[in-house]
């Protein structure tokens, strides 16, 4: 075995000069760099300078560390799969910034939070096309939004247009007014041509998922905010015949009268809201913004001037309501919103136009060349059956490697494209084979960009190495301290009870006494049992046979508590000598009572089963004492003090 030889060694300042990220530490052959001391050095630390003593403590605890990781290597703890895919897992959510553009996200950001400052009214048309039609299906759709623009520039209004074109059948009824909505609400094309759109002004032909759309904007104001609202509601829904209509209105006056009358609103909607989910809660509702309840609710809900006003009875489809304030929040400062932002942005459709400017810079990085001739070649292998998601390859296919692309140094050929293509086929809508061929290259091209990209996160960002590796190290250092201490300590019974027998001076009970407490009816039982109990003090009489003794009229004369006493644990044993025999007769609560103590118990040591839980900790440290001595023992662990004492 190996001894331990920590060597303390002065490089030439020179050398440590010409390096950036120097050799701080050397573990049986196996470098450190100073980088990674430093990344967790600092994370650990305050900024304030440190002592060389501190300094070198720290030093001490991280060779500990390194040498832990060591040892789990060499048991082969990140070979296993739970460790590799544990990891995995990890580097996958640790990448997800990384793959991004963060200059666009923070863009998107701040465009999202100045457009929360303002809500929107508007109506729109909709011509739908799906999302992957074809050409011809597209410029129909197009042609057709198009023209109906034009209807509406000339004079028809937009109400009249869209009862009469539009393809949402909510706008047949209601001329396409959506309501006042505010961001995130609407799809981002959607969204953008509505907030880009002068008010009285009709968009261009917005294209969505859902086909063309025209918008016509009626009104901006400033964000109305967030409310939150408690509320009491009598159900009359459409269905409702005109005579339960009436009831339900005469019941909600009913309850207005008491609520002017000032009963408490919270009772009432206890009591006679139809709405069973809020009722128990006093009518709350979680806080909603523009566009989240019905028109009447909303409007009735943002006109309550205070907290703690309420509504005169609103009618809505659902019933009638009455609605008080709880509490109203602004539009909070780009700071205290922005991770809530981030969140929405990464989630919502604008995240698809962060992620095609990224994949745009990273194809200006990296070494691309294409070879757009060869795609044609792609057609002759599919049929029909891709868009039903039937597709299977024929042979032609095993004859396609020309390329398509080369990435850096790979090539990607047509079989690579196919190969992709047969992964993901989907039922989709019929599309000219150019079309759909174009469509997959350009995804497969994405994927193998951002997955080169994903490949070189730990040369192009040292933090994001850092971190991995942070991450990987702790989880075989909680692996390995669990097979050699925590777990160890837990299950080896035996060895527990070997080391309790080392330390059990640790764990002494007090000074106690062997007593019982005898509490009497009155001063005359009180003295036939202390007579009784000095008569037959050579015979040392039981608790059980003085009761019996005692009682023999009746029950209640006497009773007595047994047991093991320390001062503290007993009102009526606190007095600061102890000493064998009876106690002077105490009155309590109308009774005797007097101690009889058999014997004074010295200190001694707990059974385990009552420190089992203090012990294990003790004997888990004693383990991990004896663990890194023994690493220590067989790993040569060298420092270079040069680097070391640069460290600030």
């Amino acid at each position: 075995m190996k001894k331990l030889k920590l060597f303390l060694f002065l490089l030439p300042l020179s050398l440590i000069a010409q390096n950036n990220d120097p050799v701080l530490l050397t573990l049986s052959g196996k470098e450190v760099k100073l980088s990674e001391f430093e990344a967790i050095y600092n994370k650990n630390n305050s900024k304030e300078a440190k002592s060389p003593q501190a300094l070198m403590e720290y030093m001490d605890l991280f060779i500990n560390f390194k040498l832990k990781v060591l040892e789990a290597e060499k048991e082969g703890i990140d070979t296993t799969a739970a460790f590799k895919n544990e990891l995995m897992g990890y580097r996958k959510q640790l990448a997800q910034p990384y793959l991004s553009d963060k200059d666009a996200n923070e863009g998107l950001m701040k465009e999202a939070y100045e457009r929360m400052k303002w809500d929107i009214k508007a109506s729109h048309i909709l011509i739908r096309v799906d999302a992957d039609a074809a050409p011809k299906d597209t410029l129909e759709a197009y042609n057709k939004i198009s023209k109906i623009r034009k209807e509406i520039t000339a004079g028809k209004t937009f109400e009249k247009a869209a009862k009469e074109y539009t393809e949402d059948p909510s706008g047949k009824e209601n001329g396409g007014d959506l309501g006042y909505f505010t961001v995130f609400y609407m799809v981002y094309p959607f969204e953008s041509a509505a907030y880009n759109t002068k008010v009285g002004g009709v968009s261009q032909p917005v294209r969505t998922k859902f086909g063309y759309h025209l918008i016509n904007v009626t009104d901006k104001r400033p964000a109305a905010g967030t409310v939150k609202v408690a509320h009491i509601m009598i159900k009359a829904p459409a269905d409702f015949s005109n005579e339960e209509k009436e009831r339900a209105k005469q019941a909600i006056n009913d309850i207005y009268t008491k609520l002017k009358a000032g009963e408490k609103f919270e009772d009432l909607a206890a009591k006679f809201s139809d709405d069973k989910a809020s009722a128990n809660k006093g009518g709350e509702l979680a806080p909603f913004g523009t566009g989240r309840m019905v028109p009447e609710f909303e409007n009735a809900a943002f006109a309550l001037a205070n907290n703690g006003d309420y509504s005169a009875p609103v009618q809505t489809d659902f019933g009638w309501h009455i609605i008080k304030r709880i509490e109203k929040f602004g539009i909070k400062p780009y700071d205290e919103v922005k991770n809530e932002i981030k969140n929405k942005v990464t989630r919502d459709s604008r995240a698809e136009v962060s992620k095609q400017q990224f994949v745009n810079k990273l194809k200006k990085q990296y070494t691309l060349k294409e070879y757009p001739k060869n795609k044609l070649d792609i057609e002759k292998a599919i049929d029909n059956t891709f868009f039903e998601g039937k597709w299977t390859m024929p042979e032609i296919a095993s004859t396609m490697a020309k390329p398509l692309f080369d990435l850096e140094k790979k090539t990607y050929t047509q079989r690579d494209l196919l190969n992709f293509m047969g992964a993901r086929q989907t039922r989709r809508p019929v599309i000219s084979k150019t079309e759909v061929v174009n469509q997959q290259y350009n995804e497969f091209l994405e994927a193998k960009i951002l997955e080169l990209e994903d490949e070189n996160l730990e040369k192009k960002y040292p933090e994001f190495r850092m971190l991995l590796q942070e991450y990987k190290d702790g989880i075989m250092l909680f692996e390995i301290t669990d097979q050699k201490v925590w777990s160890k300590a837990v299950k080896d019974s035996t060895g527990l009870e070997n080391f309790y027998k080392t330390i059990n001076q640790n764990y002494l009970y007090d000074e106690r006494a062997n007593a019982v407490v005898y509490t009497c009816a009155n001063q005359t039982i009180a003295d036939n049992a202390r007579k009784l109990i000095l008569k037959n003090e050579k015979k040392g009489l039981s608790s059980e046979q003085v009761l019996k003794v005692i009682n023999k009229k009746n029950a209640e004369n006497i009773k007595a508590e047994n047991g093991l006493f320390a001062k503290g644990e007993n009102p009526f044993l606190n007095h600061d000598e102890w000493k064998k025999g009876l106690t002077k007769n105490i009155p309590s609560n109308n009774k005797i009572v007097f101690v009889h103590i058999k014997e004074i118990v010295p200190p001694s040591p707990k059974p385990l089963k009552e420190v089992r839980g203090l012990v294990t900790s003790e004997y888990q440290n004693y383990l991990e004492k004896e663990w890194i001595q023994n690493i220590r023992s067989k790993y040569k662990v060298t420092v270079n003090a040069e680097v070391l004492q640069k460290i600030k």
